[in-house]
């Protein structure tokens, strides 16, 4: 099972899917250039961390180690000196990418360290960044295009984004990576940040390829709700502007949250025409908040993957 994305929304599908099986592997996206993983990235020269290790707290066991484990992980220095704001686990990871000089060893390292119950691989051995077209960013303007740089800064934006790219334009693929969508049963895109988390995979022209080539179930996990970039969007909308990043996108199942879905009456028929079978389901949690439940998402994809071998 591989399973794409980044940040907070991967992390929610992990904690799910680890309760089915332990052959996952997470592909995550490497743009990150805020906050600590920014300050490692311009300092070292390397990946951002910080979608890495949250992928790998996620993946860790339900005892009490896994979980003492998961805690130093995100786990952030206070104080105001050169250490302050950094996640722990951030560290650990940049300091064995220097150590190591491979990536995939570095995380592979860190995953033994901590037992976690999968694989965690970025989609890139390279850095990269994210540059957004974007359309009412001027309310005196309020048809003119600009461009933003930097996913720090377009996860945050309430204009319109219309489109997203990645620079270098062609990155090259982890082989990994590719090498694990190709052995994958199941495919799972979202939820996430749409344009900064769940698109950019889309972007790299060897993962979209092998995408593309899978004959694995490919399920399609919509958020609970229209994020700050996504502000004002239909699921159906969702579902268009993938389509327009990638038209050779094609799905099996699209699962979305039935608060979010159930009114959106064009949901079903874009969901077929990108051949997927529309699954409604309580997917939130009851705090009224907007994030994936842990165990009715597990659920979720449980019924899906009826036939998932343990």
């Amino acid at each position: 099972m591989v399973a794409f994305g980044g940040g907070h929304g991967l992390a929610a599908s992990l904690r799910a899917l680890r309760r089915i099986t332990e052959r996952i592997t997470a592909i995550v996206t490497v743009a990150d250039n805020g906050g600590s993983s920014g300050r490692l990235r311009d300092e070292f020269s390397c990946l951002p961390p910080g979608d890495l290790r949250r992928a790998l707290a996620a993946l860790c066991a339900d005892d009490r180690l896994g979980r003492t484990w998961a805690e130093v992980l995100q786990a952030r220095f206070g104080g105001d000196g050169e250490l302050a704001g950094h996640a722990i686990g951030n560290l650990l990871i940049a300091g064995l990418w220097q150590e190591l000089g491979d990536p995939v060893a570095g995380l592979d390292m860190v995953a033994e360290l901590l037992g976690t119950r999968g694989r965690v691989l970025p989609m890139s051995l390279e850095p990269l960044d994210i540059f957004a077209e974007v359309i009412g960013l001027d309310p005196l303007r309020p048809d003119e295009t600009y461009t933003l740089s930097g996913q720090a800064t377009v996860a945050k934006t309430r204009a319109e984004v219309l489109t997203v790219r990645l620079e270098p334009e062609r990155p090259p693929a982890c082989p990994q990576a590719v090498e694990a969508i190709g052995e994958a049963d199941y495919l799972v895109l979202g939820p996430g940040s749409w344009f900064t988390s769940v698109i950019p995979h889309l972007l790299v022209p060897e993962i979209a390829d092998a995408i593309i080539a899978s004959r694995a179930h490919k399920i399609l996990t919509l958020n609970i709700a229209p994020a700050e970039e996504t502000d004002g969007f239909s699921p159906a909308r969702h579902l268009e502007v993938l389509a327009e990043h990638e038209p050779r996108i094609r799905l099996d199942t699209v699962l979305v949250d039935r608060a979010f879905g159930g009114g959106d009456a064009h949901l079903a028929s874009y969901a077929h025409s990108l051949g997927a079978e529309l699954v409604q389901a309580d997917l939130a949690v009851r705090d009224g908040s907007a994030r994936h439940d842990t165990l009715r998402l597990a659920s979720a994809y449980a019924e899906i993957m009826d036939c998932l071998p343990h």
